[in-house]
């Protein structure tokens, strides 16, 4: 037999069982609804709890109770918090949120801000199937369970992704509709269900320079050795809902996260919950210095979240840096940040949350503190994560975010005591252990790009080069004997 052939058959064998799979489960489903509709009159709940039904064609209590909750709707066991959030002149609302002081648990007061996010999102998505109340709990109680290293499911709000590691998430879109066509289904019903944002940044190549049209020549280059990618890539763009892909030359992708993605607070049909992220780039912390907690992941974790799948996390520790003083005249963000990764590495946060907090933070500019974040990956934590506050509505408004997003950023925010004002007294907040940094004690330093915690002092420059010389062959070491005798 021919191989195209016998593929052939193997691909119809495949599709026929496949489609007779499907007609066996719709039967076996319209079975359970008529079963559940005659069972009860009101509105279901506990489902897991209240029903103990195993039905002969082998469909169990989870798969049922899944079913129940995507068809019926399963009303969220934290209902009674849903408020309205008015806007500050009046005239109007900005749309519904869960407040979290309505919760009146004085624990929640004390939780670091990067775990509140947490906590909110698990609260909005808790449908008692993905996220259970115990799972709320369980943040909420974050002070106890932490050092457990207990699990937690997370629904991060939107995904990231470049144009390297988003080409094989969009072939797997549509790969699925092309199935979706094969079983006579509609195809478009295939979607995103969480907002993702590609930005197609690195297929660049310089292959001009020193020159005054070198951006439009490299450009050119770019869409004649890409045009199939690219193509396909705008495809997408036009073909699934809730997808955005920015074209090239507009920039990096964290840059264009910043200054452009980043929401701060969503607004989806009038439900309003704080921005979260994951994207395929380890550097998507760069995006913390927002106030926008985001790390990131590999292609299977952001595809999973793209198709509304929680991500299983172990609940972080928090390491609580705080910032006093202001930096010195000729201080730069790179002699901090290298200052500060140094401090984490001898610390230790590998798994954990960094927050940053103090009287110091409002002297540090949103572009020092996005270096810090962005650092992340460098001194080993998740995220490295700054509250929102006056310097984070400056930026936004810098960047071209509208007066009524940022009025509605701010007044959620403080809604749910998630902003942090300066001129008003700091609630104490617990961390799992304590960093403290004067700006002032920042001196100029030098480190090399593969191991920047091995920072040498400005000052010291010159004493440290000596001592590479002289000394024997080692780490940071030449010993200029042996390498003259080796070049002999």
């Amino acid at each position: 037999m021919k191989q195209k052939d016998y593929c052939s058959g193997h691909i119809k064998n495949w599709d026929e069982t496949l489609q007779n799979r499907l007609v066996s489960d719709e039967s076996r489903v319209k079975s359970m609804q008529t079963l559940i509709k005659n069972k009860m009159s009101s509105r279901i709940k506990g489902m897991s709890n209240s029903i103990q039904i195993q039905l002969k064609s082998g469909i169990n209590l989870q798969t049922l109770n899944y079913i129940v909750t995507v068809k019926f709707g399963a009303r969220n066991a934290y209902q009674s918090i849903l408020k309205t959030l008015e806007k500050p002149d009046g005239s109007g609302e900005f749309g519904k949120y869960y407040s979290l002081p309505a919760l009146n648990d004085p624990r929640i007061d004390k939780l670091p801000y990067s775990i509140k996010i947490l906590l909110e999102s698990a609260i909005r998505n808790c449908d008692e199937f993905q996220v259970k109340t115990k799972d709320v709990e369980k943040i909420i109680d974050w002070e106890n369970t932490s050092p457990k290293q207990v699990e937690i499911p997370f629904k991060p709000a939107r995904v990231l992704l470049q144009d390297f590691t988003g080409v094989p998430a969009v072939v797997d879109l549509a790969c699925m509709r092309d199935a979706m066509n094969r079983l006579g289904s509609d195809s478009n019903k295939i979607n995103p269900l969480v907002p993702v944002d590609l930005v197609i940044d690195h297929s660049v190549q310089v292959d001009l320079a020193r020159s005054e049209n070198a951006v439009q020549f490299n450009m050119e280059l770019e869409f004649q050795r890409n045009k199939e990618r690219f193509g396909f890539l705008k495809w997408g763009s036009n073909a699934f809902h809730n997808m955005l892909v920015v074209p090239p030359g507009s920039g990096i992708v964290h840059q264009v996260n910043l200054e452009y993605l980043g929401r701060v607070v969503f607004n989806t049909s009038g439900m309003l919950y704080p921005d979260s992220v994951v994207g395929t780039d380890s550097h998507t912390t760069m995006i913390d210095g927002l106030g926008v907690a985001g790390w990131g992941v590999g292609g299977i974790e952001a595809e999973a979240t793209m198709l509304g799948q929680p991500m299983s996390m172990v609940l972080p520790g928090v390491v609580g840096f705080k910032l006093t003083g202001k930096l010195k005249d000729g201080v730069t963000a790179t002699d901090l940040v290298l200052t500060v990764t140094q401090m984490l590495r001898k610390h230790g946060v590998v798994g954990k949350f960094v927050e940053f907090y103090g009287e110091g933070m409002s002297e540090l500019s949103l572009a020092d503190r996005a270096t810090i974040a962005n650092m992340s990956p460098e001194y080993g934590a998740t995220m490295g994560f700054f509250p929102v506050d006056h310097v984070t509505l400056q930026y936004l408004k810098l960047t071209g975010r509208s007066d009524e997003t940022v009025s509605m950023i701010e007044t959620y925010l403080r809604a749910n005591k998630m902003f942090v004002d300066y001129s008003e007294p700091q609630i104490e907040r617990v961390y799992s252990s304590y960093l403290e940094l004067n700006l002032v004690d920042v001196e100029p330093c030098l480190s090399g790009p593969k191991r920047p915690h091995d920072r040498v002092l400005l000052s010291e420059m010159k004493t440290d080069w000596h001592a590479c010389l002289d000394n024997k062959v080692g780490f940071k070491v030449i010993s200029i004997a042996v390498f003259i005798s080796f070049h002999r």
